[in-house]
């Protein structure tokens, strides 16, 4: 086994998961970028190694359980352990205009389109992190991190004033919330073990999900995931945090 930290981040061939990606691998930590798409996976790891950062590949469509058997194999095989898992891979289905602003449109959503996307962004970080958690359990200090999204924020959604009041998007929200509940659920499980569990909220990030008016980078998006991946004993556990901000759930 490995005495050095390693780390999954899922959705990690682009946008916030490869940032996310690169600020741990500054930080010696070895990384390992889940992709649906694994040859982007392999050129997104190959450019972390040309910055020196210890970075690896794997396919992984995180609706799909037979990809998180092969997830904890290559784990448990490589380094018979995984310190920080980031569940970072998730869609928005629901239509956008350019300003990323749409009318309420809940009666009419449909059900496939809904499915769709709680399929993704809740089933699949369940039953990948259900998946992982035995390998989890064998680091010092394991950390899992659910990126999430303030439009999981029912405190938020019910005010009209809230910065958040005009972005109705019923399907992402849904399911945003429901993997708020699933930290908050797995993170008083497995209070007082070696695990925090915590949700970040990365920010209006420019990424294909976020368009081109957001107003922060990749590499500011993913400060708050790095952030609570790496922290120390001492810190926060069933927390929903943007940087070191918290957000009312």
């Amino acid at each position: 086994m490995v005495d050095h930290k390693v780390a999954f981040v899922t959705g990690a061939n682009r946008g916030i998961g490869l940032a996310t990606a690169e600020e741990l691998g500054e930080l010696g930590i070895t990384v390992v970028l889940g992709a649906r798409d694994y040859g982007k996976g392999l050129v997104a790891a190959q450019n972390l190694r040309d910055v020196d950062i210890d970075a690896h590949a794997i396919e992984c469509d995180i609706t799909n359980p037979e990809h998180h058997r092969a997830v904890y194999r290559f784990f448990e095989e490589h380094f018979g352990k995984l310190d920080i898992l980031v569940n970072n891979a998730a869609v928005q289905l629901d239509p956008t205009s350019p300003d990323q602003q749409h009318p309420n449109t809940t009666s009419s959503t449909p059900i496939e389109l809904l499915r769709k996307t709680i399929e993704t962004n809740f089933f699949g970080v369940v039953g990948l992190t259900q998946t992982l958690l035995p390998l989890i359990r064998k680091s010092s200090s394991g950390r899992i991190v659910n990126v999430t999204s303030l439009l999981g924020s029912l405190t938020l959604l019910a005010d009209p004033d809230s910065p958040v009041a005009p972005y109705r998007y019923f399907a992402y929200g849904t399911s945003k919330t429901a993997l708020n509940a699933f930290t908050l659920y797995l993170a008083d499980e497995l209070r007082g073990s070696n695990i925090k569990v915590n949700a970040a909220e990365p920010g209006w990030v420019k990424t294909e999900m976020g368009g081109s008016l957001a107003e922060l980078d990749a590499r500011d998006g993913a400060k708050t995931s790095a952030w609570l991946a790496t922290v120390t004993d001492d810190g926060p556990t069933g927390g929903y945090f943007h940087l070191k901000n918290s957000i009312p759930w």
